[in-house]
Formats: C-alpha cells, structure tokens, sequence
C-alpha cells in the first residue's frame, strides 16, 4: 500500500464550494474568483454565496443580515461559562470550548444553514467579550449596526468604525473565509462524516485552526513594517535584513507558485483606501521595495507577496490587537468550514482512511514445543 505522509495530493472529496489553484494563482468560490467577491462585495454576500450556491438580491442580502443580528446573543448561560473560564486560558481555546457548549438538542444531526447562520453571528461576539474581559474593559452599549465587519469593531472598540477600517477588515474575512481541503476543514468534515452535529464539527475545526502550523497569526509581518516605521526607511531597513540572510516575512507560500490572489485582493483594497491610512500607505511602499529587493538578492526565486502580508497591513491597520488575529480568522473561516459541514451532510460517508502498521509483531510459538 502506498503511504502519503501528510495525505499530500490525496483526494478526499469533490465539492462545489472552492478551488484553491496554486499554480495558476487561482482561488475560487463557487464560481467567482475570491478577489472580484472581495472587491466588488461584502462579507454577507460572500457568505451567502458560499451557504447557498448563489449571490443574494436585496431582499435576501438583508433577511441574512437580520438573521447574522439574531444570533449575536450572549444568553446567560454562555455568560457564566465565558466568566468561569480560567484568565489565562488561550482565546482559541476559550472559543473551542463554548462552541462546543452550545451543542444541544436543536443542533442535533443533520446540520441546517440556520444554524451555520446563528454560529457565524455568534463567533465576534465571543472573541469580543472576551477580549473585554482579558482588558478588564467595558463592554458596549448595544447598537443597531447591521454590518457584520462594522459590528465586530464595534463591539471591540465601543465606537462606531471608521468606514475604510469596515471595508478593509470586510474584505480581510471575505478572503479569509474558505481555502479549500486545508486541516483545520478536513478536521470539520471528518467530525461531521460521523453524523455528529454542527458545532461539535466546528469546535473540532477550531482545535486544528489554533495550531502554530496552521492559523499562526501574522505577527511577524507586523513586527517588520513596525520596524521600518516609516517610508522613508523601507530600501534601508529591508536591505539590512537581506544582507544579513533574514526572511522577509510575508513573502512566498508553500501552494501559490505565482502572486497569491488573497493578496492581490488585499493589496487593491489597500491601495484604494491608503489615503485615508498611514499604516496601508506604508504597506503598500514596502511591498514595492521588498519585491525589488528580493529579485535582487534571490533572483529567480520569484518570492511574491503572500496573504500574511496585507492580512497583517490590513489588521494593524483597523486597530486589531495581535492576540486577536487569529481568532478573526477563525470568525471569518467559520463559514467555509459550516459551508462544507453543510455539503458533507448532503452526500454523507464516513471518512475511514487506513493505516500501516510498523510495530511489532507477537512472538510466535516455537514450532517445536
């Protein structure tokens, strides 16, 4: 039997939610190329696209947002479970835990896109209180704020969000929000092969995001353009780092063998709204620079601009802090995750790979006792 470490080009399912082409630089959804959606659209239209198979008229676009409101409730129950959990438990671990918790019997198999709804409202109201929480900060007043981005920075700040930080982060979770068979959607696919519930398949998808090697945060490409500070110093400071064999982090990915498209993406909306922020403005200069560096240093190596890099411009930018990078991710990723949770249930076998086993052996008896 042939072994694939890792399962690495193995197909495990078909599905019509999203292609991820790395060597044509291509990530689709459901037939629209991920970029166009995040330019042209929002986060609740991508996401019904992604649930329903189609793109949402008015009437339909504002029934979901009515719907993604409904499910931002902290009922007392989910309060006092987020209240006994231990300061310094870890954000992902605190939103693994109370996914997990509202599993009951109206989510009960098979999972329904009401549900996935109701969860991907939820998600930005737990990260969001805990962070209060963890601050010792205020939690906000109730608002009207239909907009999912715009709602998730205000509940975060208390403030209404400056109209080019919702567009920026909107486009963030757009792009964020599927990727094809990565681990931590095969992990929710798996769960839910079993016919367990919804977000017991999440929480299960959660377990796998937080892992460095998978939903690691893009701290570093904030630490490097912190570093830089200004435009001013980007030739000098970048050029430092290449002449002492450092990476320039943001740059290269292990499937985009060209310009990664989530970037690309990011990119366009960053040069759409860098006048109206310092910190995107320098994002983009240093990209140019650093591009031009790397050809110089590592010719031929065709080191492009991944997604961290403008993920991590584009959340410094709306004022996120750091330890909350990765559980935004999550809160985008969710519906990509319940998107294939939805289809697995649709035509349903349970995944049961097999193993080779290399351990030993029992003994056998002598053949001559």
């Amino acid at each position: 039997m042939a072994k694939v470490t890792g399962l690495e080009g193995v197909v495990a399912a078909e599905t019509d939610i999203g292609l991820v082409d790395g060597a044509q630089g291509r990530l689709v959804y459901r037939g629209y190329a991920a970029r166009e959606l995040a330019i042209r659209y929002g986060f609740e239209e991508a996401a019904y696209l992604l649930w329903y198979g189609e793109l949402p008229e008015r009437k339909q676009l504002e029934e979901l947002r009515e719907k993604l409101a409904a499910g931002r409730v902290l009922t007392p129950d989910l309060r006092r479970l987020l209240d006994a959990m231990p300061p310094n438990t870890p954000l992902m671990n605190v939103l693994e835990a109370a996914v997990a918790a509202l599993t009951d019997e109206t989510t009960a198999w098979p999972p329904t896109v009401e549900q996935a709804i109701r969860l991907t409202g939820l998600l930005p109201v737990i990260i969001a209180y805990r962070h209060h929480q963890s601050n010792g900060t205020a939690w906000p007043e109730e608002t009207q704020e239909k907009e999912h981005a715009a709602h998730y920075l205000y509940l975060l700040t208390g403030r209404p969000a400056q109209p080019a930080h919702v567009r920026a982060l909107s486009a963030y979770l757009v792009l964020a929000m599927e990727h094809g068979l990565n681990a931590s959607t095969f992990a929710a696919r798996v769960v839910a092969s079993t016919e367990s519930d919804l977000h017991s398949a999440v929480a299960a998808a959660i377990g796998a995001m937080k892992g460095p090697l998978h939903g690691g945060a893009p701290a570093g490409v904030v630490r490097l353009l912190e570093e830089i500070g200004t435009k001013e110093r980007a030739e000098t400071a970048l050029r430092e780092k290449l002449e002492r064999g450092e990476r320039l982090m943001g740059f290269g990915h292990r499937v985009y063998k060209t310009l990664d498209p989530r970037a690309e993406a990011l990119r366009a909306v960053a040069a759409e709204l860098a006048g109206d922020d310092p910190w995107l403005d320098l994002a983009r200069h240093a990209e140019l620079v650093a591009v031009r560096l790397l050809e110089e240093y590592k010719p031929g190596r065709k080191l492009r601009t991944n997604v961290e890099f403008y993920a991590a411009a584009v959340m410094r930018a709306v004022r996120m802090p750091a330890e909350l990078f990765t559980p935004t991710f999550t809160a985008a990723r969710v519906v990509g995750w319940t998107a294939h949770v939805l289809e697995q249930a649709g035509h349903n076998r349970i995944f049961r790979p097999q193993s080779v086993y290399t351990g030993p052996m029992p003994a056998e008896a002598d053949a001559g006792e």
